[in-house]
């Protein structure tokens, strides 16, 4: 028999264990392919850094692909659940009557200038030259097409070469293996003090552009809409936190990047001077009307086909992270015909 101790400390024993708090859930492991290290992902980068992903409870997982000509068979074989790039391939997907889907917004302003080989002055001098692009159907090939028309230059008056992203582009560009390429920011700034030309921003040739945007196969996000929403939040967090801590932010930056402090601080300021990130992670629609005219010219999307954002775009994941806080105009009705 149990003396009345030994029967004090089983009940105590019992108690504290049917008091005891389920052991805590393990954080769902979501993987997210990205397009080189560059501005672009600050937010998440901040997200991950800060633990904002981890308090929604996501585990994210980080792949960066030199190259975007293969990530939408990423999302398609799921070996990646989101990406974040440029919006093409999902809009030629979806109108081809395809499941990608772009749900959120990032770059809506091009964060690139133009920097040349030091022996190109001009924009003038461009003609003749090559330039280095990520992909063959990919946001920096169109606006170096756009560039190359606002100069007057006919398509046989240059030449466009599939390199790779940012990084790759430096590394050719002080190589003299292309003549010209746009570089995003803090890049630009390290390549004008390497003695390149800086012709630039892109911004001035293209005003509006969805250069990179959230990524989903919808079979697999309609099914796992609670996990979306939640990395949503968290990505939103990361933008938040970059606006009103650009110091911490900043650290950040350098570190993934692997550039100066005073670049990253730098590069943040213009961020929000340009209004190359989207405060809300909204997508901007006449930046994506730009693209869609684009896709249509280039024979990617019929010609018979109108501007639809309802095709290629989901905001109900967008919507639901936002909760009540949904703005009135952050996806606003297509620009009308000029």
């Amino acid at each position: 028999m149990l003396s009345a101790r030994n029967a004090l400390v089983v009940a105590l024993l019992s108690a504290s264990a049917v008091a005891a708090p389920p052991p805590a859930a393990a954080d769902d492991a979501v993987k997210l392919a990205a397009i080189t290290r560059t501005v672009f992902y600050v937010p998440l980068w901040v997200a991950m850094h800060r633990g904002f992903l981890k308090q929604q409870g996501l585990d994210v997982d980080v792949t960066f692909v030199d190259s975007a000509g293969h990530t939408d068979e990423i999302l398609r074989k799921n070996e990646r659940r989101f990406v974040l790039r440029s919006p093409e391939a999902a809009m030629m997907d979806a109108y081809r009557g395809g499941s990608l889907r772009v749900i959120a917004g990032g770059v809506s302003k091009l964060p690139h200038f133009i920097i040349a080989v030091p022996r190109i002055k001009t924009l003038e001098q461009l003609r003749g030259a090559n330039f280095g692009v990520l992909a063959e159907k990919e946001g920096t090939t169109y606006i170096v097409q756009d560039i190359a028309k606002a100069l007057g230059f006919s398509p046989a008056d240059y030449k466009i070469s599939v390199v790779g992203g940012s990084p790759t582009r430096w590394k050719l560009l002080q190589e003299g293996k292309i003549d010209v390429g746009l570089q995003p920011i803090p890049n630009s700034y390290v390549a004008e003090a390497a003695g390149f030309t800086n012709l630039g921003s892109a911004i001035n040739f293209v005003p509006d552009w969805q250069f990179t945007a959230v990524n989903i196969d919808e079979k697999w996000a309609e099914s796992h809409r609670d996990i979306v929403v939640r990395f949503l939040r968290g990505l939103q967090a990361g933008r938040d936190y970059m606006r009103t801590n650009p110091e911490e932010s900043a650290k950040i930056a350098a570190e993934e990047l692997g550039t100066k402090y005073d670049l990253a601080l730098r590069m943040l300021a213009d961020v929000e001077k340009y209004q190359m990130l989207d405060t809300e992670t909204a997508l901007n629609v006449p930046g994506l009307e730009r693209i869609f005219e684009t896709l249509v010219k280039s024979g990617d999307i019929p010609a018979d086909r109108k501007f639809d954002p309802k095709v290629f775009m989901d905001v109900s994941y967008w919507e639901q992270s936002h909760g009540d806080a949904v703005l009135t105009g952050a996806i606003p009705p297509a620009r009308p015909p000029q």
